[in-house]
Protein backbone atom coordinates (compact mmCIF):
# COMPACT_ATOMS: atom_id res chain seq x y z
CA UNK A 1 0.00 0.00 0.00
CA UNK A 2 1.52 3.21 -1.17
CA UNK A 3 0.09 6.27 0.22
CA UNK A 4 0.61 10.40 -0.19
CA UNK A 5 -0.39 12.57 2.94
CA UNK A 6 -1.27 15.93 2.01
CA UNK A 7 -2.38 18.90 3.86
CA UNK A 8 -1.77 22.23 4.69
CA UNK A 9 1.15 23.60 7.67
CA UNK A 10 0.03 22.53 10.77
CA UNK A 11 -2.78 19.34 9.73
CA UNK A 12 -1.26 17.07 11.59
CA UNK A 13 0.44 14.78 8.87
CA UNK A 14 3.39 13.82 10.72
CA UNK A 15 1.21 12.50 13.66
CA UNK A 16 -0.94 11.00 11.28
CA UNK A 17 1.39 9.42 9.35
CA UNK A 18 3.72 7.68 12.31
CA UNK A 19 0.52 6.16 14.05
CA UNK A 20 -1.09 4.82 10.31
CA UNK A 21 2.95 3.80 9.90
CA UNK A 22 2.60 1.69 13.12
CA UNK A 23 -1.14 0.31 12.53
CA UNK A 24 -0.19 -0.56 8.64
CA UNK A 25 3.70 -1.57 9.17
CA UNK A 26 5.02 0.42 6.69
CA UNK A 27 7.34 2.85 6.51
CA UNK A 28 6.74 7.04 7.04
CA UNK A 29 9.11 8.44 5.18
CA UNK A 30 9.72 12.41 5.64
CA UNK A 31 11.32 14.79 3.45
CA UNK A 32 12.24 16.94 7.10
CA UNK A 33 14.07 13.40 8.41
CA UNK A 34 15.36 12.58 5.06
CA UNK A 35 17.15 15.98 5.29
CA UNK A 36 18.60 15.51 8.53
CA UNK A 37 19.96 12.19 7.80
CA UNK A 38 22.18 13.64 5.13
CA UNK A 39 22.89 16.61 6.66
CA UNK A 40 23.66 14.25 9.70
CA UNK A 41 25.74 12.06 7.54
CA UNK A 42 27.39 14.30 5.23
CA UNK A 43 26.30 12.52 2.41
CA UNK A 44 26.80 13.95 -1.39
CA UNK A 45 23.02 15.04 -1.53
CA UNK A 46 23.14 16.65 1.98
CA UNK A 47 26.13 18.92 1.31
CA UNK A 48 24.79 19.36 -1.89
CA UNK A 49 21.29 20.67 0.32
CA UNK A 50 23.00 22.32 2.56
CA UNK A 51 24.84 25.05 0.28
CA UNK A 52 21.00 26.02 -0.24
CA UNK A 53 20.23 25.63 3.32
CA UNK A 54 23.07 27.70 4.50
CA UNK A 55 21.31 30.98 2.67
CA UNK A 56 17.86 30.20 3.85
CA UNK A 57 17.10 29.18 0.29
CA UNK A 58 14.84 26.45 -1.04
CA UNK A 59 16.92 23.44 -1.51
CA UNK A 60 16.10 22.51 -5.49
CA UNK A 61 13.93 19.98 -6.46
CA UNK A 62 16.27 17.66 -8.32
CA UNK A 63 18.01 17.20 -4.64
CA UNK A 64 15.10 16.48 -3.09
CA UNK A 65 14.20 14.07 -6.00
CA UNK A 66 17.39 12.23 -5.65
CA UNK A 67 16.77 11.84 -1.80
CA UNK A 68 13.37 10.20 -2.36
CA UNK A 69 14.71 7.97 -5.17
CA UNK A 70 17.37 6.92 -3.12
CA UNK A 71 15.21 6.18 -0.25
CA UNK A 72 12.57 4.64 -2.68
CA UNK A 73 15.39 1.86 -3.09
CA UNK A 74 15.44 0.33 -0.03
CA UNK A 75 14.00 -3.13 1.12
CA UNK A 76 11.74 -1.91 3.68
CA UNK A 77 9.27 0.16 0.88
CA UNK A 78 8.59 -3.73 -0.37
CA UNK A 79 5.04 -3.73 1.11
CA UNK A 80 4.40 -0.22 0.82
CA UNK A 81 5.19 3.42 2.16
CA UNK A 82 3.62 6.52 3.34
CA UNK A 83 4.80 9.96 1.96
CA UNK A 84 4.80 12.87 4.70
CA UNK A 85 6.01 16.17 2.90
CA UNK A 86 6.20 14.91 -0.77
CA UNK A 87 5.53 15.29 -2.84
CA UNK A 88 5.51 19.35 -2.41
CA UNK A 89 4.52 20.46 -6.40
CA UNK A 90 3.36 19.09 -9.31
CA UNK A 91 6.93 18.85 -10.70
CA UNK A 92 8.12 16.41 -7.79
CA UNK A 93 4.91 14.38 -8.76
CA UNK A 94 5.72 13.64 -12.04
CA UNK A 95 9.34 12.48 -10.97
CA UNK A 96 7.55 10.38 -8.47
CA UNK A 97 5.54 8.69 -10.54
CA UNK A 98 8.21 8.00 -13.16
CA UNK A 99 10.42 6.71 -10.53
CA UNK A 100 7.21 3.75 -9.08
CA UNK A 101 6.91 3.35 -12.73
CA UNK A 102 10.14 1.67 -12.80
CA UNK A 103 9.55 -0.96 -10.37
CA UNK A 104 6.07 -1.49 -11.78
CA UNK A 105 4.52 0.41 -8.70
CA UNK A 106 2.17 3.23 -8.42
CA UNK A 107 0.47 5.88 -5.72
CA UNK A 108 -2.38 3.81 -4.17
CA UNK A 109 -4.01 6.55 -1.86
CA UNK A 110 -3.91 9.92 -1.55
CA UNK A 111 -4.99 11.27 2.00
CA UNK A 112 -6.01 14.99 2.33
CA UNK A 113 -6.23 15.92 5.23
CA UNK A 114 -8.43 19.13 5.09
CA UNK A 115 -8.05 21.93 8.07
CA UNK A 116 -9.93 25.41 7.67
CA UNK A 117 -7.33 28.44 7.56
CA UNK A 118 -8.24 30.09 11.06
CA UNK A 119 -7.95 26.72 12.65
CA UNK A 120 -4.41 26.19 10.96
CA UNK A 121 -3.73 29.99 11.94
CA UNK A 122 -4.58 28.91 15.59
CA UNK A 123 -2.86 25.77 16.49
CA UNK A 124 0.50 27.17 14.48
CA UNK A 125 0.48 30.67 16.34
CA UNK A 126 -1.15 29.66 19.49
CA UNK A 127 2.55 27.15 19.56
CA UNK A 128 4.63 27.90 22.15
CA UNK A 129 8.53 25.97 23.06
CA UNK A 130 10.34 26.09 25.99
CA UNK A 131 13.96 27.50 25.42
CA UNK A 132 15.39 25.42 27.91
CA UNK A 133 13.83 21.88 27.62
CA UNK A 134 12.05 22.23 23.79
CA UNK A 135 8.06 21.23 25.33
CA UNK A 136 5.93 22.22 22.76
CA UNK A 137 2.56 23.64 24.45
CA UNK A 138 -0.20 25.89 23.30
CA UNK A 139 -1.42 28.88 24.82
CA UNK A 140 -5.30 27.41 25.16
CA UNK A 141 -3.52 25.12 27.39
CA UNK A 142 -0.82 26.77 29.17
CA UNK A 143 -1.55 30.45 28.49
CA UNK A 144 1.98 32.04 30.32
CA UNK A 145 5.54 32.08 30.07
CA UNK A 146 6.31 29.37 32.13
CA UNK A 147 6.98 25.53 30.93
CA UNK A 148 4.94 23.90 32.37
CA UNK A 149 7.86 20.97 32.90
CA UNK A 150 10.87 22.32 33.80
CA UNK A 151 10.00 25.81 34.62
CA UNK A 152 12.07 27.23 31.71
CA UNK A 153 10.55 30.42 29.47
CA UNK A 154 8.16 29.17 26.75
CA UNK A 155 8.87 31.37 23.58
CA UNK A 156 6.55 31.76 20.16
CA UNK A 157 8.82 30.61 17.79
CA UNK A 158 9.46 33.24 14.62
CA UNK A 159 8.46 30.60 12.09
CA UNK A 160 4.97 29.89 13.69
CA UNK A 161 4.24 34.11 14.06
CA UNK A 162 0.80 34.35 12.22
CA UNK A 163 2.00 36.36 9.32
CA UNK A 164 4.49 33.62 8.51
CA UNK A 165 2.05 30.79 8.70
CA UNK A 166 -0.30 32.85 6.23
CA UNK A 167 2.79 32.92 4.13
CA UNK A 168 3.26 29.28 4.12
CA UNK A 169 -0.26 28.66 3.77
CA UNK A 170 -0.13 30.60 0.54
CA UNK A 171 2.35 28.57 -0.40
CA UNK A 172 0.56 25.15 0.26
CA UNK A 173 -2.57 26.39 -2.01
CA UNK A 174 -0.19 27.54 -4.78
CA UNK A 175 2.21 24.49 -4.92
CA UNK A 176 1.16 21.57 -2.94
CA UNK A 177 -3.03 21.59 -3.40
CA UNK A 178 -2.47 20.96 -7.58
CA UNK A 179 -0.71 17.18 -6.16
CA UNK A 180 -4.51 16.79 -5.29
CA UNK A 181 -5.59 17.65 -8.39
CA UNK A 182 -2.98 15.87 -10.47
CA UNK A 183 -3.95 12.37 -8.59
CA UNK A 184 -7.39 13.26 -9.19
CA UNK A 185 -7.44 12.82 -12.63
CA UNK A 186 -5.67 9.23 -12.04
CA UNK A 187 -8.71 7.06 -11.98
CA UNK A 188 -6.12 4.65 -10.67
CA UNK A 189 -5.51 6.74 -7.18
CA UNK A 190 -7.69 6.77 -4.09
CA UNK A 191 -8.79 10.14 -2.90
CA UNK A 192 -8.78 9.76 0.96
CA UNK A 193 -10.36 13.38 2.19
CA UNK A 194 -10.89 13.64 6.09
CA UNK A 195 -11.41 16.53 8.39
CA UNK A 196 -8.22 17.21 10.06
CA UNK A 197 -10.12 19.81 12.86
CA UNK A 198 -10.93 16.79 14.66
CA UNK A 199 -9.13 15.24 17.62
CA UNK A 200 -6.01 12.80 15.93
CA UNK A 201 -7.34 9.50 17.61
CA UNK A 202 -10.63 10.53 15.38
CA UNK A 203 -8.90 11.83 12.36
CA UNK A 204 -6.78 8.03 12.04
CA UNK A 205 -9.69 5.60 12.66
CA UNK A 206 -11.03 7.63 9.55
CA UNK A 207 -8.62 7.12 7.58
CA UNK A 208 -8.44 3.30 8.54
CA UNK A 209 -11.93 3.02 7.62
CA UNK A 210 -11.32 3.87 4.32
CA UNK A 211 -8.04 2.40 3.90
CA UNK A 212 -9.02 -1.28 5.44
CA UNK A 213 -12.73 -1.16 5.56
CA UNK A 214 -13.37 -1.19 9.18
Amino acid sequence: MNIILVGPPGSGKGTQASVLSDRLSIPHISTGDMFRYHLKNNTTLGSEANVYIKKGALVPDVITNNMVRERLSENDVLNGFILDGYPRNVNQTFYLDKVLSLSNKKIDYIIYIDVNDQIIINRISGRRVCTVCGNITHISKNNTEICEKCGGTVVLRSDDKEEVVKDRLTVYKNETEPVIQHYLHNSDVNLIKVDGSKSPSVVTEEILKHLLGK
